[in-house]
């Protein structure tokens, strides 16, 4: 008995991408499909790197397609690929970087750039190719979190410089560029503009699949050169349930929104603080005002952190919980929240081409 093709599709659509929630089949992620006699075959495409995903993902299918009368072998590939976002019109685009990811707040001292950091580990970890720029010029962290703080970049053509690399993630950092770590920048925002544009465009980075950038807190100069003059995919917004992080959250939501950059998503970070000692809960900041915030912009949630000791000190150690404790439960809600944020990536890239203006011309009567 012949293999209907119309069965082998339903089939395979009974198996959903767990953080789309969307079937292979529909969403165009099969492709590829071949049938010969009792031999199936066929390869299934994701949008945002899962190597953890792989072989569970292939092994359901494989079942999947043997639930069909007459399959008798099965081939199947599944595998990721990252492609490059639309970005804003007139834009010039990154060499060497698909898509940058903006990670902001409104007010500092919330887990901006921890969370830069345990996101660039996280989608490291699941085989991107992952950056990091250090935007914050007057404050940079990221050479003492990724614990390369003392070395300095090297230039092949005297042009161009090589980022640095902590636990398989391209660094560039202002940090790294001065004598002495503890010198102040003492400049004026056209300067620290200046600074920001010639470490993100004479980096020569290299295959990025991710250029993530820390930005200092605030709406000011770099925030506005960041989103208006580079090619930013979409940004992160991260605030703390405090009444005065959330009101300077919604202004960087509403500088993003003003100039078109879309928003991936938002993070609470000290969402609550469990004691070591007993195990009690409580909501020293506040309670789920980051989750309201978001619903009330309708903004995907990526995820609540709890204000820990162990994040704290893996950070400064020049360690971060991705990498210093990868099984722990925050390095899982890091993880969770960099697939959340490859995801929406992967979608808003295909949401945003379907929106693409087009042009009508009508005569005059």
């Amino acid at each position: 008995m012949p293999i209907l093709e119309n069965d082998l599709r339903t089939a395979l659509a009974s198996v959903r991408d767990p953080h789309t929630g969307q079937d292979f089949v529909t969403s165009q992620a099969l492709t590829n499909l071949t049938i010969e006699g009792g031999d199936v075959a066929f390869d299934v495409v994701l949008g945002y790197p899962a190597q953890s995903l792989l072989t569970p993902l292939r092994q359901q299918l494989i079942a999947a397609a043997r639930t069909v009368a007459g399959v008798q072998n099965v081939s199947a590939n599944v595998r990721w690929e990252v492609r490059s976002h639309a970005v804003q019109p007139g834009v010039q685009l990154l060499p060497g970087v698909k898509n940058i990811i903006a990670v902001a707040s409104g007010k500092g001292g919330v887990g901006k750039s921890t969370t830069s950091a345990n996101l660039a580990l996280a989608l490291a970890a699941e085989g991107a190719r992952v950056g990091v720029l250090d935007a914050d010029i007057y404050g940079p962290s990221q050479p003492l979190m990724f614990g390369v703080s003392g070395q300095k970049p090297q230039s092949i053509d005297g042009k161009t410089m090589q980022p640095l690399e902590g636990y398989g993630v391209q660094l560039m950092s202002i940090g790294f560029l001065l004598e002495n770590p503890d010198q102040a920048m003492i400049w004026r925002g056209p300067m620290a503009v200046q600074a920001l544009e010639q470490m993100l465009r004479q980096t020569n980075w290299h295959g990025l699949d991710y250029l993530i950038i820390d930005l200092p807190p605030g709406t000011g100069d770099i925030q506005l050169t960041m989103s208006q003059r580079i090619p930013v995919t979409g940004a992160v917004i991260v605030t703390t349930p405090q009444d005065i992080a959330l009101a300077d959250a919604r202004k960087g939501i509403q500088m993003f929104e003003k100039v078109s950059v879309p928003i991936l998503g938002l993070v609470e970070n000290m969402a609550m603080h469990v004691c070591s000692q007993c195990g009690h809960v409580e909501h020293i900041f506040g309670h789920d005002g980051g989750k309201a915030l978001a619903q009330d912009k309708g903004l995907h949630f990526l995820g609540a952190l709890p204000l820990s000791l162990q994040i704290r000190e893996q950070a400064d150690s020049g360690k971060p919980t991705v990498v210093a404790a990868p099984d722990s439960e925050v390095a899982a809600i890091y993880k969770k929240l960099a697939r959340d944020v490859a995801v929406q990536v992967a979608l808003a890239s295909t949401e945003q081409a379907a929106k693409a203006p087009t042009i009508s011309i009508h005569r005059k009567k």
